[in-house]
C-alpha cells in the first residue's frame, strides 16, 4: 500500500502556497502502488473523489478539504530505444521536469531544451501540454502509460490518443480519471536549434557565441533559464503558479479590428487562420502589472504571473483572476482562460 497520511496539510505541496488539507494523502512510488491506490479508491467506505498531484505547480486549491490526494512520485529515467533518426527516452511520472530536461542534455540527447526550468513533474507535462519558446511537449512525446482510476486498467496512449491541444489533452477531460505513470519521448538525432523567438535569439547573441545562429542545446537551455529567471519570481520570495492565463486565440477579423485600435498589439498567426494574442500584454494595458488586490497581485516583472504576497487563500486568487478577466473583456472584448486547475 502507498505511504499514507491522514489529515495532511497541502500548503507546501502547491507552488501558490495556498492552505488546504486532504483527508488521505497517498504517495504513489510505483505502478503497483498506483494499482493499490486505485483499489483503495474503489473499496467500500473509501472516498471516491481524488486529486492527482505532481509538483503542484498548475493548481489553485480553493480551500475545501479534499478526500484523497494521490501524490505521484514514480521515479526512473532511461534510454529505451533508438533508430537512425531518433532516440527514445522514458521517464517516471514523478521525475522533476527541469532535472529530467538537463539530464537528457547531459547525455547528449537534445530536443527538450526550450522547455527548461518549467516547474512540475514529467507526468504533469503532457496533461497541460506544456510549451515555451516555440516548442510544445506534445511534439516530443512518443507515448505514455496511464492508469484508469475507475477500472484499474493500465493503458498505453500514443501521441494521437492523447488528443493534445493548446495547453490541453485528454487527461484534463475529466480531471482525476487518469494517473500517468511513465512518459516516453522521441528526441531527434539530427538536432537543429529552435530559436525563432526574438527574445531567445537576443539572449543567445549576448552569450558572445562565434555563431549565434548555431548554439548548442546546452546554450539554448541556458538562455531559456536566464530568460525565465528574469521573468518569474523567486519561489523563495513569492509564491505563484507561473503563467496564469492562456494566450487567447481569436478570429482574424477580430484581430484586425483590435490592431486598428492598438497597433502595438502582439499577435501570432495560427495554422487555422486565427491569431494568438499575448495575454500578458492585454493584462498590462489594463494596468494590472505590479498591482495588488489584498494579499495577491500581478508580478511587477510580468503581468501574466499572479503571485501570493503572503497569507492568500484560493478565494483571493479567484477574485483577482475574475477582476483581470473582466477588465480585459471590457477593454478588448477578449476572454481570458486560466491555465491552472481549480480544486
Amino acid at each position: 500500500m502507498p505511504c499514507a497520511q491522514i489529515d495532511a496539510d497541502l500548503t507546501a505541496l502547491n507552488t501558490f502556497g495556498l492552505p488546504a488539507k486532504a483527508r488521505h494523502l497517498l504517495r504513489v512510488r510505483s505502478v503497483e502502488e498506483a494499482r493499490q491506490a486505485c483499489a483503495f479508491l474503489g473499496s467500500e467506505g473509501a472516498p471516491r473523489s481524488s486529486l492527482i498531484l505532481g509538483g503542484g505547480s498548475n493548481l489553485v486549491l480553493c480551500g475545501e478539504p479534499l478526500d484523497t490526494v494521490l501524490k505521484v512520485e514514480i521515479s526512473g529515467r532511461r534510454k529505451c530505444g533508438e533508430t537512425e533518426t531518433s532516440i527514445l527516452i522514458e521517464a517516471g511520472a514523478g521525475e522533476n521536469w527541469h532535472d529530467f530536461v538537463r539530464w537528457t542534455l547531459d547525455q547528449g540527447w537534445p530536443g527538450l531544451e526550450n522547455l527548461s526550468l518549467i516547474p512540475g513533474t514529467v507526468g504533469a507535462a503532457p496533461v497541460q501540454n506544456i510549451g515555451a519558446y516555440g516548442l510544445e511537449v506534445s511534439e516530443r512525446i512518443e507515448s505514455l502509460d496511464a492508469l484508469d482510476l475507475a477500472s484499474g486498467e493500465l493503458r498505453q496512449f500514443d501521441a494521437a490518443a492523447c488528443q493534445f491541444g493548446y495547453r490541453d489533452s485528454v487527461f484534463k477531460r475529466p480531471s482525476g480519471r487518469w494517473l500517468i505513470t511513465a512518459v516516453r519521448f522521441r528526441l531527434p538525432r539530427h538536432w537543429q536549434p529552435l530559436i525563432r523567438y526574438g527574445e531567445l535569439e537576443r539572449e543567445l547573441a549576448g552569450f558572445g557565441l562565434d555563431d549565434a545562429s548555431s548554439p548548442t542545446a546546452h546554450q539554448v537551455s541556458d538562455a531559456v533559464i536566464a530568460l525565465r529567471r528574469r521573468k518569474l519570481p523567486d519561489p523563495a520570495e513569492l509564491s505563484s503558479a507561473g503563467s496564469f492565463f492562456k494566450n487567447p486565440i481569436i478570429e482574424a477579423g477580430q484581430c484586425a479590428a483590435l490592431l486598428a485600435a492598438y497597433p502595438a498589439l502582439p499577435h501570432h498567426p495560427q495554422p487555422d487562420g486565427r491569431e494568438k494574442l499575448a495575454a500578458g500584454w492585454l493584462i498590462e494595458q489594463c494596468g494590472w502589472k505590479g498591482r495588488r488586490l489584498g494579499p495577491v497581485g500581478c508580478y511587477a516583472q510580468h503581468a501574466l504571473i499572479l503571485v501570493n504576497h503572503g497569507g492568500a487563500t484560493g478565494a483571493d486568487i479567484l477574485r483577482l483572476a475574475a477582476s483581470i478577466q473582466k477588465d480585459v473583456l471590457d477593454r478588448f472584448g477578449v476572454e481570458l482562460e486560466p491555465e491552472p486547475e481549480f480544486v
